[in-house]
């Protein structure tokens, strides 16, 4: 099985759990979606920690908490019409490739990727982020392997 390299700005297929749903004591996301890899560290050995932001298609309660996806990469990555936003305040970290990835049904590793977001959204996505990092105003769900 070949698993796709976890580049920043891919978007993968994932199932997120949420900083409010960990605080609750859960350990598993109630559902799978896609999530933008923003970063990636490349540990001793060959394994990479990744930190993914979710998508989702509830608008943020503040602009700044979200980076929203043009529809022409929404559809260039196969999702659906309607309108769906980065969350730059929360993530999750977890060894690649981790149990949670998620294939599309019948098929291999490969569907566990839905594309690359455009540099310039993926730009947007990522200072947005840093930001939030920097202000201490974000938080990482650290997954259990």
């Amino acid at each position: 099985m070949s698993w796709p390299d976890p580049r920043p700005g891919l978007v993968i297929r994932y199932s997120y759990l949420w900083r409010r749903e960990a605080l609750e004591g859960r350990e598993e996301g109630v559902k799978d979606r896609p999530c933008a890899i923003v970063l990636a560290i490349k540990n001793d050995g060959e394994e990479a920690t990744v930190y993914v932001l979710p998508i989702t298609h509830v608008a943020p309660s503040r602009p700044e908490e979200a980076v929203e996806l043009p529809g022409p990469t929404k559809a260039r990555l196969g999702l659906d019409a309607e309108r769906s936003w980065v969350v730059v305040t929360e993530g999750n970290s977890f060894v690649w490739p981790g149990p949670d990835l998620r294939f599309v049904q019948g098929e291999g590793a490969d569907s566990i990727a839905y594309g690359r977001l455009p540099p310039a959204v993926f730009s947007a996505v990522r200072a947005r982020f840093l930001d939030f990092v920097r202000t201490r105003r974000s938080g990482i769900v650290k997954r259990t392997e």
